[in-house]
């Protein structure tokens, strides 16, 4: 099994994704969001592969993507190539951390039941 670890080491959530990780034994690789942000086909590919909205895999939360007024791009009807080129163009646009399993992502973001299912582990009780 391949585990890419897609993280901004300086964000509380990416870390407690990362100690989370390594509490369960987890073998991965990672990489730093902003320094390698993910290319056009890497977002396509895992958007069709997990089937969420290309939305989802926006930060919303962050500084730049309301700077650039991106939820208004997107409800003004933006679409998939461009939302991809944007996200593609800065890995602070991008919802993190990121865990890509085989080359399929669980939910953006950290969610530990998702995550669980992404690499075949038992849901806790």
């Amino acid at each position: 099994m391949e585990v890419l670890f897609v993280e901004y080491p300086k964000c509380s959530t990416c870390r407690k994704a990362r100690a989370w990780l390594e509490a369960q034994g987890v073998a991965f690789s990672s990489r730093h969001i902003v320094e390698e942000p993910p290319t056009v086909s890497e977002l396509a590919a895992w958007q069709q592969a997990c089937g969420l909205p290309l939305r989802r895999f926006f930060n919303t939360s962050g500084m730049l993507y309301r700077e650039l007024g991106v939820k208004k791009m997107l409800d003004d009807g933006m679409g998939d190539d461009e939302a991809l080129q944007l996200l593609a163009s800065n890995g602070m646009l991008v919802k993190r951390p990121l865990l890509v399993v085989d080359g399929v992502p669980a939910a953006p973001g950290f969610k530990e039941a998702a995550w669980r299912q992404a690499l075949g582990l038992p849901q806790e009780q």
